[in-house]
């Protein structure tokens, strides 16, 4: 696979894990790797839309093409037209609702290269896109989370709407975000197979080919569903609070941490609330219990009865973001590693807006 490393890479004279400055983003490629190929066996090609949001970087997609995936989900505008820049994906989706004319024009002028479609759930949506010259839209069905989508009742008369606007209405998307962590994969599953029927109804009123949905939560329930594109991202890196899913995906990002001070009962690394997605709690350190985090600092102690060594100032360690999405957001590159060895740094250069 072609490898693109950005001008402004860090010194790649870099070795080891041990020689990095930190807080640093480090990506274990043969976990990453085993990832995409567990879950590119599951949805092959376009079934699945990997979710470019939980890792924001252009090259970890190219990686996720090499497994067969040419379609990708984005959550910005930033995401798509850094995307398209990359030559990254044939066919990309904006599943977010935009009214900013400017982020809608480049967005058109990006479509002219490539397809993008972008998703609406109101008149307004479809106007804004329409006046920026954009004209593939999907149909964002409320299923059950309260945040973006029009009711499903209503789905079917707001593709009309857009029709009549002389717009390509792809089909309907939904996420059913709020069944992620539903305890127990039985009722979690019966949970999303409900929230789907709200969706297929929705797509049977509304037409197109697509019915897309799903995450990394939801990546084996939907066989009995109609959907036909899973939008996933956080499979590729994880995070602990996915890894409580027992998914059959590894912990293949971490931040790294040096140790700048010690106590007899605790010690202090520099990764702090600057450098780690906070919203799911806090992170994981093996061996140590995490006491609390500030901003530049987590303070951890070691598990009582642990084989935890006795660790000094200077030394590194592994930190396991609670939340993959916002704490890649919070950093410029992710060192890619085998080991302690340093084999690659790639920008994170889909974050932003």
């Amino acid at each position: 696979m072609r490898v693109r490393v950005s001008p402004s890479a860090p010194n790649m004279q870099l070795r080891t894990t041990s020689q990095l400055a930190t807080p640093a983003v480090l990506v274990d490629l043969d976990a990453l790797n085993r990832n995409l190929r567990t879950m590119s066996q599951r949805h092959p090609g376009a079934k699945l839309r990997p979710h470019t949001k939980a890792h924001k970087c252009t090259q970890l997609a190219e990686l996720q093409m090499h497994y067969g995936h040419k379609t990708f989900t984005c959550a910005t505008p930033r995401e798509v037209i850094g995307m398209a820049a990359a030559t990254v994906g044939e066919d990309l989706l904006l599943a977010n609702e935009v009214v900013d004319y400017d982020r809608l024009t480049a967005l058109a002028k990006v479509s002219e290269n490539l397809r993008v479609t972008i998703a609406v759930d109101s008149e307004f949506t479809i106007n804004a896109a329409e006046r920026a010259g954009l004209r593939d839209v999907l149909i964002d069905v409320n299923v059950g989370l309260k945040r973006c989508g029009i009711a499903p009742e209503l789905a079917g008369q707001l593709a009309d709407f857009a029709r009549k606007k002389k717009m390509t209405v792809r089909g309907v998307m939904g996420y059913e975000g709020h069944l992620m962590m539903v305890d127990g994969h039985d009722k979690r599953k019966q949970r999303v197979a409900e929230s789907m029927q709200l969706l297929t109804r929705a797509a049977k009123d509304v037409g197109g080919e697509v019915i897309s949905a799903g995450g990394t939560g939801t990546f084996d329930m939907h066989d009995d569903t109609e959907i036909n594109e899973l939008q996933a991202g956080s499979y590729a890196l994880m995070d602990t609070h996915y890894a409580k899913l027992a998914l059959p995906f590894e912990q293949s990002c971490f931040v790294l941490g040096t140790v700048i001070s010690q106590s007899n009962a605790w010690c202090v690394i520099d990764v702090g609330l600057k450098s780690l997605g906070m919203d799911h709690g806090n992170p994981t350190i093996n061996g140590y219990d995490v006491l609390f985090c500030s901003d530049e600092h987590t303070t951890l102690a070691p598990i009582k009865d642990a084989s935890t060594e006795k660790i000094s100032v200077g030394e590194k360690l592994r930190v396991i973001p609670a939340h993959i999405d916002p704490t890649m957001a919070m950093h410029d590159f992710a060192h890619i590693v085998r080991g302690d060895e340093i084999i690659d740094s790639w920008s994170i250069d889909l974050r932003g807006w």
